[in-house]
């Protein structure tokens, strides 16, 4: 139901406004530029970087969660030209408190300039995304950012360095989820794309934060019982050290990291050197190589333990290794973007939204709306799905009744508005009308063209005419020459037989209307009932799991609310609806009752009982021979008007 909802709101939207000529693709409704700001005020690189694997944030302040997907699934990362699709991989996307963090592969980064990409998102299209490994160069060989929970963590490139054993996940991560190191490390088991050649180029980053300050704790380690590579932080001081069969050497002292606080470490070696970089500025040197080791990478401790050396306490977060030097550009751009910082709100910039319904830019509204109330109909449960199914019936009957109403409405009151017309000069003398001969009736007395016959037989004013026309040329059948007239009595039956029709006109006009007032009851009621089970249901379901949060509740809330509001969606139109029908249904039924006595008044005038003469008489009354079939009153009746 939901891409149902979705397509539709996209097709919507695509027949208001062409999109812009440099879209990317017309099935994506949204678009956002993204600033990459690698200037003074932003990154300040002073270098060019290729192939580097920038962080995105998303939250309320820069994006409209509300108009993508409820997993993120449609989003898709161009080059400004809108040409060429850019790697990605989503870390956490939470569109309950609004917050998702993405890697998106760059091309380039020029120094000192600024460059743009676009994101673009809302589309009921989710599939043929790249894939998320795509999003690291070949270089990289491993890289946790501990996004998901409740799970072994897992290696985001291609070459699966997943962990060994479960760890602790932190909400507090400075990049969404972050790991928390206890009294036990983290182990990637050895792989060949994880083991180190002696001389070999390597690049190794990471975020921690300290809970204290320790005497040499190990950020990461990797051994193979003869040779060591190890980054410590002795007092919060950062230090990389090498272990061969020679010996242990270590890169001088500086400033120490300060507890409690995110800062970016990292260590580049490329042949004799191995450069230590705190936050992305070179920190010390260590004249060393890489030695070859093909043993355990481990986080935050060391394998074997060692009374010299201390487990980290404290987290990790958005560990990376590559098997490349990366430049000092490469470091600092890493450790800015991937930063909290000023600078780090700098670097990459969300622009406004642009809407691909306008080529002015600018938000959907309706289409967010739409698409939002298709993220939470995929959490209704089945309860709910039958409240809403009721409600759709409601909907389609009662609005089958309502379209067809106006229709006979609006036919009736034309043909009434004719035949008021015609009545105008009719009601002058109903003697001008042949009550025998069904045509002149029809016509009006011959002044009705077949035409306007047709327009005016819509109307119940008509019907209610044609009613009192027979009832007359019964009565008068067996007196031709009006004498005798119409009694009290006769003339009381006729009106008994126009309320007759004026009874069945009014059933014609309100039949099929119950359909709108059990919408109007019914609707909001059948909708409370869905949502009140829903929240049971949901209730229950927390009770068993035990888990009391946002994400546990809201979901489950927000798709039984879905249930009234169905029924509010039936009743609110519905009620309108009923109540402009009924007032256009009473003045047509006060039309006819005007009509009524008009009629049954002209007819008293025109018709009077025995013992009167009516004006309209013919003189001298006609000797009627009672053995000619073929005699005809109207011939001697005389012209309308005349009197004796």
């Amino acid at each position: 139901m939901k891409h149902v909802i979705v397509l539709f709101a996209l097709l919507t939207g695509a027949s208001l406004a062409a999109a812009p000529e440099n879209w990317w693709n017309p099935a994506w409704s949204q678009r956002q530029a993204i600033t990459i700001d690698a200037g003074p005020s932003g990154a300040a690189i002073q270098e060019n970087v290729n192939e580097v694997t920038a962080l995105v944030r998303l939250f309320d302040g820069n994006f409209n969660f509300m108009a993508a997907t409820a997993d993120g699934k449609d989003l898709r990362f161009t080059t400004a030209d809108g040409k060429t699709v850019l790697p990605h991989t989503i870390e956490r996307y939470d569109n309950l408190i609004n917050e998702a963090f993405v890697w998106v592969k760059l091309p380039e980064v020029p120094a000192g300039e600024s460059t743009t990409i676009h994101l673009y998102y809302g589309s009921a299209e989710t599939a043929g995304a790249t894939a998320p490994t795509d999003t690291f160069d070949d270089a990289t060989v491993m890289f946790h950012h501990f996004g998901k929970m409740g799970t072994t963590f897992e290696d985001s490139t291609r070459n699966a360095n997943n962990a060994e054993n479960p760890g602790v996940t932190s909400d507090g991560g400075i990049i969404g989820p972050g790991l928390r190191v206890l009294d036990v490390p983290l182990v990637i088991p050895a792989s060949e794309t994880l083991d180190f050649t002696a001389g070999q180029e390597l690049t190794v980053t990471t975020w921690v934060r300290p809970a204290a300050l320790q005497d040499n704790a190990v950020v990461f380690s990797k051994s193979d019982g003869t040779n060591t590579l190890r980054l410590l932080l002795n007092q919060g001081v950062p230090l990389v050290q090498v272990v061969t069969p020679t010996g242990t050497v270590s890169s001088a002292s500086g400033e120490a990291a300060p507890a409690a606080t995110w800062s970016h470490l990292g260590l580049v070696a490329s042949g004799n050197t191995i450069t230590l970089y705190l936050n992305g500025e070179a920190y010390g040197t260590l004249n060393a190589a890489i030695p070859a080791i093909s043993g355990q990478f481990v986080l935050g401790g060391a394998t074997p333990p060692s009374d010299a050396l201390a487990n980290l306490n404290g987290e990790l977060d958005a560990v990376a290794v590559s098997t490349t030097a990366r430049p000092a550009a490469w470091m600092k751009f890493a450790a800015v973007n991937q930063g909290a910082s000023e600078a780090s709100s700098r670097a990459l910039v969300l622009g406004t939204n642009e809407s691909s319904a306008s080529a002015a830019g600018g938000h959907n509204e309706a289409l967010e709306h739409i698409m939002l109330f298709g993220d939470i109909a995929q959490d209704m449960m089945f309860d709910g799905w039958i409240a809403v199914g009721v409600c759709v019936l409601m909907i389609i009957f009662g609005w089958t009744v309502a379209v067809q109403k106006f229709a006979y409405l609006n036919s009736i009151e034309k043909g009434t508005a004719e035949f008021v017309k015609q009545w105008k000069n009719l009601s002058t003398d109903l003697t001008a009308i042949d009550h025998d001969d069904e045509a002149s009736v029809k016509s009006l007395g011959g002044n009705a063209d077949p035409e306007k016959i047709r327009l005016v037989e819509k109307s119940p004013l008509f019907q209610i005419y044609s009613i009192g026309s027979e009832e007359i040329r019964n009565r008068l059948s067996r007196d031709k020459a009006r004498t005798k007239g119409l009694s009290g009595r006769s003339i009381q039956a006729i009106r008994a037989a126009l309320d007759t029709g004026l009874v069945r006109a009014q059933q014609k006009l309100t039949s099929g209307l119950i359909f709108l007032t059990v919408s109007i009851a019914g609707g909001p009621y059948v909708g409370l009932l869905g949502t009140v089970v829903g929240v049971m249901i949901t209730f229950a379901i927390i009770s068993k799991s035990g888990e009391v949060d946002v994400n546990s509740i809201a979901p489950g809330i927000a798709s039984a609310l879905l249930a009234t509001v169905a029924g509010l969606i039936v009743a609110i139109p519905a009620l309108f609806i009923y109540s402009y029908l009924n007032g256009r249904i009473r003045n047509v039924t006060a039309e006819m009752k005007v009509f009524i006595d008009e009629f049954v008044a002209r007819m008293a005038e025109f018709y009077p009982p025995e013992g009167e003469i009516s004006p309209y008489a013919p003189t001298p009354i006609p000797d009627v021979p009672t053995q000619n079939p073929n005699f005809s009153f109207s011939d001697h009746v005389p012209a309308s008007g005349a009197t004796t």
